[in-house]
């Protein structure tokens, strides 16, 4: 193998990871709902939201490990990472918070995902089209999901819009990330592996305006945040959750069904 070529290889496991790992901490959080959800419906909903996600994560993840080529699993890169080997958006990390919270930041990354996937569809590398095509079907679902709970909680009652509204302020710093390039990435752009993520950035500004002002919501007006979490420098909070969703495996590494 030619320098040039385990290059490119290792730009593309780090960009597999970088979007597994969004879809694998976001499941885990949706899937936090699973007997806590506002209604058996949406109890059901959300859950399989999570699976979902969890499906591209394992596509993501297995597809990373055979790109490092050091033997790891999708259960390896799940299970024995650390918080600062994680590459996700610090958006995904956020705690669950309250219904509102959940609505309004799957409005915000369903959005992005599906507009991403459609782009990353078009990949010359086939492994990454396939799951990016299959993901977009199911990211559009998400974000029809999301905006028709939008609509409901924004233009509901006084208290929900409040929530919606408070939602909206904390969570729209985190935005500016999804559409930053990582270290690594220009190459694969430049040749045509990977897609350049601010060019789906105008579109999820309009998509994500007319589902708020449909929900008499508005953008807010607040500065982005620093985030560096494709860096791996994130918020506590993931700490908390890969000690949950890590605990069982490496209790029992051996333990099989």
């Amino acid at each position: 193998m030619t320098d040039a070529l385990a290059a490119t290889r290792s730009r593309l496991c780090d960009y597999a990871l970088a979007l597994g790992d969004d879809c694998l901490i976001l499941s885990h959080r949706l899937s936090e709902w699973t007997g806590n959800a506002p209604d058996f419906e949406e109890d059901v909903a959300l859950s399989n939201l999570a699976l979902d996600l969890l499906g591209q994560a394992r596509g993501l993840l297995t597809h990373a490990g055979e790109l490092e080529g050091s033997g790891r699993s999708e259960d390896d890169l799940a299970y024995w990472r650390d918080d600062l080997q994680f590459r996700n958006l610090i958006l995904v990390e956020q705690p669950k918070g309250d219904f509102a919270w959940t609505v309004t930041r799957n409005l915000l990354f369903s959005t992005y995902q599906e507009l991403l996937y459609q782009e990353l569809s078009q990949s010359a590398e086939p492994i990454l089209a396939g799951i990016a095509a299959k993901g977009a079907l199911e990211a559009s679902y998400h974000c029809e999901h999301a905006a028709l709970w939008t609509a409901r909680l924004g233009d509901g009652t006084a208290e929900s819009h409040q929530r919606m509204e408070q939602a909206l302020m904390a969570l729209w710093p985190l935005t500016g990330e999804m559409f930053e390039l990582a270290p690594g990435q220009a190459e694969l752009v430049s040749a045509g592996l990977a897609v350049d993520p601010s060019l789906v950035l105008e579109q999820w500004q309009l998509r994500v305006g007319e589902k708020l002002q449909d929900a008499t919501l508005s953008i807010p007006r607040v500065p982005q945040r620093r985030c560096q979490g494709r860096l791996g420098f994130h918020s506590e909070h993931l700490g908390h959750l890969l000690a949950e969703m890590q605990h069982l495996h490496r209790s029992h590494p051996d333990a099989s069904w």
